[in-house]
């Protein structure tokens, strides 16, 4: 399906079916992103019963609000993605608000810190595997099993200058995770 069919076709179909109320295309869209919604969370709120709340809520927001998806704005994936992040970020900073006077300590500011630590953790992970493949293999050589550039090159098979390129491409990418907001590539409202 995803390949004759690839976004944002494919999006388009999607929110069309959901705005109709097809049951059907809820559970394609959870077969498809429910690991990417829940791991988002579990990254930010580190529970996995919250990230199973979390990922409820998000299936819920797009059954109930599947106009607030536009296809001109970024894939299906990256606003599903922006879903879970703002409701996973939401549930931290509440619970974590909440916990504060029972902790005797700790203030607003530390609160926060917390919460763009674990949304940029989130989003760094998000990035990682929403990568080219031959972008994340070049970082995965080089961060991983301590590659250099040359040495990289010779394990992918590339020349020099591609793995530069690469790992260069894949930096770029992964210094976005400290952005404010949202995974890449959806700029809508949530």
């Amino acid at each position: 399906m995803a390949g004759k069919d690839a976004p944002p076709r494919w999006d388009r179909k999607m929110q069309q079916r959901l705005a109709r109320g097809e049951a059907a295309a809820l559970g394609e869209l959870y077969d498809r992103f429910a690991s990417l919604v829940h791991n988002l969370a579990h990254r930010v709120l580190g529970d996995e019963k919250a990230a199973d709340a979390v990922t409820r809520e998000v299936f819920a927001h797009v059954w109930e609000h599947p106009e607030s998806y536009d296809p001109k704005q970024g894939p299906l994936r990256s606003w599903v993605a922006a879903v879970a992040h703002r409701l996973a970020v939401q549930r931290l900073r509440d619970s974590e608000t909440a916990a504060l006077p029972r902790q005797g300590g700790g203030s607003p500011e530390e609160l926060e810190l917390k919460v763009r630590r674990a949304s940029a953790a989130a989003r760094a992970d998000y990035i990682v595997h929403s990568m080219p493949a031959p972008l994340r293999a070049a970082l995965e050589l080089a961060y991983f099993q301590r590659r250099d550039y040359r040495q990289t090159a010779t394990d992918l098979g590339v020349t020099e200058d591609e793995a530069r390129r690469r790992l260069r491409l894949g930096l770029q990418l992964l210094s976005t995770a400290h952005d404010a907001g949202k995974p890449p590539g959806y700029g809508g409202a949530v």
